[in-house]
């Protein structure tokens, strides 16, 4: 099965982490045997971290692949894929790292493999530069699962910058297939809930005033709904350090879902991060997408390997999605095009439709 070695360039737009996420893992559905070079060139420290490398090498056990250059602060890698296995996986980071960099590399590959798959991922569950794990629980999951899948995801143990110390079990079982999706109606908002929490030392008014100055900030410009944002003071037993943090979600009539989180930060107070999280869902809401900033990119690698045709209506293509669809053309051969929106009520916003020709894989394990 293996054929030519796709050759990626990890320093080209994003330049990060993410480059050797979508590219490794489409590396391992397909077969492709890849090398990754300039890995993370555009980074204060180039080169592989402890998360990417517990990301890749947990990819190489999944596949019984040969991972070659595989070391932190290395800048090349060679990857050799097998045959996609599933059984119990371990990705630990010993660091913050988080676990859902960790889900985005190795969820695609679990739903191609010949047997379910039972994925232990350990680090930050709440870390900065990457999606807190109640926004991939609360939003990435539900939407996500619009392809024809199922997983669940089980929090042992929350973590935190910079020890990280979390847990996450994911359980899925392969499927033969993708559907495409079809997320351009977003519908109005029919509810607006969250969730404001504090582990480890720091006191519930923390999370009390992260609420409720979310709250205020979202009253100033949706006034018809209630906001429902619960403060929660994290158990000991399922929280490894210290951390505070807020995600509030915007449920829409169509059932979209759209987000904005923050995370607490020493000497920033509770007020600010509350307000910083309800900036940025109503940024979301303003734009008339029907996914936030976060989901689109995510939805890239799925659209490209459903089967026909999937489209999203986005505000403005972040970096990141861009960065995504260019690796996915380029190991999938899907074809992507992203438009401004047609829809007279977007004509005055920044609004656009991502399309893609996926390329209907199918899995050969099972």
């Amino acid at each position: 099965m293996a054929g030519q070695r796709v050759e990626v360039d990890g320093g080209i737009m994003e330049g990060g982490g993410q480059i050797l996420r979508v590219s490794t893992a489409l590396s391992c559905v397909l077969g492709l045997p890849l090398r990754v070079q300039k890995i993370r060139a555009g980074r204060s420290t180039p080169g592989l971290r402890p998360q990417h490398l517990s990301g890749l090498e947990m990819i190489r056990d999944l596949c019984d692949g040969q991972l070659e250059g595989a070391e932190i602060g290395s800048t090349e890698i060679i990857f050799t894929p097998e045959k996609i296995k599933g059984g119990i996986h371990t990705a630990d980071t010993k660091t913050a790292g988080s676990v859902c960099l960790l889900m985005q590399v190795s969820v695609p590959c679990a739903l191609f493999a010949a047997s379910p798959s039972e994925l232990r991922l350990k680090g930050g569950t709440n870390a900065e530069m990457a999606p807190q794990i109640d926004y991939t629980v609360m939003v990435f999951k539900p939407i996500v699962e619009k392809f024809g899948f199922k997983f669940n995801c089980d929090i042992k143990m929350r973590g935190y910058y910079p020890k990280g110390g979390g847990e996450v079990i994911v359980q899925m079982s392969p499927v033969k297939q993708l559907n495409p999706i079809n997320l351009t109606d977003r519908g109005s908002v029919t509810k607006i809930y969250g969730r404001a929490f504090v582990a480890g030392v720091l006191p519930l008014k923390v999370a009390k005033d992260m609420a409720a100055a979310a709250v205020r900030c979202i009253r100033k410009e949706i006034r018809d709904l209630y906001v429902n944002i619960q403060p929660v003071q994290e158990a000991k037993d399922q929280a490894f350090g210290n951390g505070s943090g807020i995600i509030i979600i915007a449920e829409t009539s169509t059932g979209c879902l759209l987000a904005g989180s923050s995370l607490g930060k020493r000497g920033v107070n509770a007020d600010k991060v509350g307000i910083d999280a309800a900036e940025m869902l109503l940024a979301n809401l303003r734009h008339g997408g029907a996914v936030d900033e976060y989901l689109q990119d995510q939805l890239i690698i799925f659209m490209a390997l459903a089967s026909g045709v999937s489209r999203i209506k986005t505000g403005p293509v972040t970096l990141h999605s861009q960065t995504a669809i260019h690796f996915a053309e380029q190991l999938t051969k899907a074809k992507f095009t992203v438009k401004k929106s047609e829809n007279e009520d977007d004509a005055s916003k920044d609004t656009y439709i991502i399309e893609c020709q996926g390329i209907g894989m199918t899995n050969p394990n099972l």
